[in-house]
């Protein structure tokens, strides 16, 4: 699984949000799940803009997050964050599927036989006194 976790650039508080939807992930979401953080409408003029591309990358570096500006506007970064994230996955997907076979050839089982419990039986007939 996947997450964008997507604010406005134009609006600090959609930006500070960002906090509140992360804490709702954490009680929510396994802990291994994949997370990108997006601010969006990078094509708003700078005199617009509330919050500054730092002070998101920023917040990404806080939680562990990749960081993109895009534009749904005129398609700017949209199409890498979607191919990042699935990147992501696929390959948080391929280490833990590794990580069990890994596990499951490591630890040898331990195959036991009744075999000589059942040849000491065979042994005993209805005319031993054992």
């Amino acid at each position: 699984m996947g997450i964008l976790l997507v604010y406005d650039v134009t609006d600090e508080a959609s930006f500070n949000n960002i906090r509140n939807w992360m804490r709702n992930i954490e009680q929510h979401a396994s802990d291994n799940v994949n997370k990108v953080l997006v601010g969006n409408k990078s094509d708003m003029a700078d005199e617009k803009r509330a919050v500054a591309y730092a002070k998101g990358q920023a917040l990404a570096d806080e939680y562990g997050m990749r960081f993109f500006e895009t534009s749904a506007k005129d398609n700017t970064h949209v199409e890498e964050v979607f191919t990042s994230i699935a990147k992501d996955v696929m390959q948080r997907l391929q280490r833990e599927q590794a990580d069990q076979q890994q596990v499951s050839t490591s630890s040898p089982l331990k195959l036991t036989s009744n075999l000589d419990k059942t040849k000491q039986r065979r042994k005993k007939s209805c005319c031993d006194s054992s």
